[in-house]
């Protein structure tokens, strides 16, 4: 498999159950610690519409600025759970350079920050989620193995083929690629269910009515089933009188009861004149309404490369996106994984295609974006389709009027950095609410400052609550804080200092900002982006240190007393 994946561990024989089919490569074991970011709003640059449209309008959608993997991370203690469909267009990684994109970086360097968005978004996935990424044949293979290792080969949904080109490219040296690829996994693929796509015109076309029964159009299927069954021969008599049977060797597929009664209500077509052999009618009223989706996509139902660009460059002709996904591509793919209300994800957002697609169908949506097309592309776009004025696309065929809106956020900067002396500090960017909200996350728990009570930052359960300050605090406040919080509550106290004996106090723990979080993560990575230059690993830290960052609230080093 070459120099950066050396081998394939799959199962052979005697190899045991609990040994899984594994992709190596130079570089796996080493993992980022992730901060986990806040986000910073940015009202300004929020969109909305003047008025509501409709009743169905959303209006908490969100359009995040930054790295992708750090904004993921951001996203993970709110939407853990919640994200019923993620489609991702990631770098393909050809070694070619792509104007918005650096698209040419080391293999093993691509499967380890390509594995570490994945298992951001499998925790983000609802349990009957489904993620779908489009790739190309340079990476679609390890990206497949990628997948079953962080999905498990058993949530393999499919692979399909996008017709991305509708015409063969002579110029090419060997062969005219026309495709990429789009797999599908399943969260838990005995949870997930999939929409049936419309009915195409070419499937309704079968179906007439050249009798002008009440029940409409009808299509006509066959009435004998092969191999002889026991009561399956009999007469029967059409409304000329002329007699129908079926040779020995097969059977009516109604019984003689049922099939009369079939004739009588006009349900069997003996022709236009009466004579013929019968045929049971299909009423297109009563056959399912959809079709089941296939691996093939062709460029005429879900569009082409040219087709997305056209559409692109209506929102920036001046400086247009080279790689955009046409509009129909993932209205397919939002028709199929999604329903009204359902949270689309995209973390490779590019021009905004996903955003837009899933604003016009009803979904909440989810983009992320760090190139500088997040504000000259994406926000344009949205805005106008917003306003109405976006017509293309989609728009038409699901009758868009406009409406709605979406929150734009950008991925705050490292909570710590280092003063003169080369010590870990408070960023001077953050201000006290900043400080309590990242702090909040740090250390598991909800930030809901109170209104009324000073010392509740945050919280993790109805009695466990979270203070952030950069103050230091003396035995007396300290007291006075234990007091008020009482029996049967418990305080995680985040301060600068304390002059106190942390064991003193029988309601509160005592943490020092930024000693507590020093070991937690790695501190002002900024750019985690898909490019060789940025591949920002930590050394490796003992376990021990390595708390959780918001999975479980900070363990008290005392419960609470009552």
């Amino acid at each position: 498999m070459g120099k950066f994946c050396r081998h394939y561990r799959g199962r052979v024989k005697g190899m045991t159950k609990k040994q899984k089919l594994e992709l190596n490569w130079i570089g796996k074991e080493k993992r980022p610690k992730l901060e986990p970011r806040i986000l910073l709003e940015d009202p300004e640059k929020s969109y909305h519409a003047d008025a509501r449209v409709s009743e169905d309008d959303i209006f908490d959608n969100h359009l995040i600025f930054g790295d992708n993997l750090l904004a993921l991370k951001a996203l993970e203690q709110d939407y853990t759970g919640k994200v019923k469909c993620i489609f991702i267009d990631p770098p393909y990684n050809t070694g070619s350079a792509f104007e918005h994109y650096d698209d040419g970086l080391e293999h093993s360097l691509w499967l380890s920050l390509m594995r570490d968005r994945l298992e951001i978004i499998r925790n983000l996935l609802s349990d009957d989620g489904s993620l779908w990424i489009t790739i190309d044949d340079n990476e679609a293979h390890y990206l497949k193995v990628l997948c079953d290792e962080v999905f498990g080969r058993s949530n393999f949904i499919s692979n399909a083929v996008w017709q991305k080109i509708h015409s063969i490219k002579n110029d090419a040296r060997l062969i005219s690629v026309n495709h990429d690829f789009v797999l599908m996994y399943a969260k838990n693929i005995e949870a997930v269910t999939f929409n049936l796509l419309p009915r195409t015109e070419t499937m309704n076309a079968r179906f007439k009515n050249p009798d002008n029964d009440l029940r409409g159009p009808w299509s006509s299927g066959d009435l004998v089933a092969n191999e002889a069954r026991t009561n399956g021969n009999f007469i029967v008599r059409g409304p000329t009188g002329k007699d129908f049977n079926v040779p020995s060797d097969k059977h009516w597929v109604y019984s003689q009861a049922r099939l009369e009664q079939m004739i009588e209500e006009g349900r069997i077509w003996f022709g236009v004149k009466g004579d013929a052999f019968p045929r049971k009618k299909r009423y297109l009223s009563e056959v399912q309404q959809g079709r089941r989706p296939d691996t093939w996509w062709d460029s005429k139902e879900v569009g082409h490369n040219q087709e997305a660009k056209r559409e692109a460059k209506k929102f920036n002709n001046d400086d247009v996106f080279g790689t955009p996904k046409p509009e129909r591509f993932i209205e397919r793919i939002v028709t199929i994984a999604t329903n009204p209300g359902d949270i689309v994800l995209d973390s490779f957002a590019g021009s905004g295609t996903t955003g837009a697609v899933a604003h016009k169908m009803g979904r909440r949506w989810i983009m992320v974006e760090l190139g500088d097309h997040c504000h000259t592309h994406i926000i344009p776009r949205m805005q106008k389709v917003i306003d109405g004025s976006d017509q293309g696309g989609i728009s038409k065929a699901v009758d868009w009027k406009g409406g709605g809106g979406f929150r734009y956020s950008r991925v705050a900067p490292s909570l710590l950095e280092k003063d003169r002396w080369n010590n870990w500090v408070i960023a001077d960017e953050y201000n006290a609410a900043m400080l309590s909200e990242a702090m909040c996350k740090m250390m598991g728990f909800v930030y809901a400052p109170s209104e009324t009570i000073y010392w509740q930052h945050g919280h993790s359960t109805e009695t466990d609550f979270i203070y952030v300050t950069t103050q230091t605090l003396d035995e007396t406040q300290l007291h006075a804080m234990n007091d008020e919080v009482g029996a049967g509550k418990a305080l995680l106290v985040c301060c600068s200092a304390f002059r106190a004996k942390a064991e003193a106090f029988t309601n509160l723990t005592l943490k020092k900002i930024p000693h507590a979080v020093l070991k937690k993560c790695e501190w002002g990575k900024d750019d985690y982006s898909l490019n060789v230059q940025n591949l920002p690993f930590s050394e490796e830290e003992d376990d021990t240190d390595d708390l959780p960052l918001f999975d479980a609230p900070e363990k008290t080093e005392k419960k609470a007393k009552g």
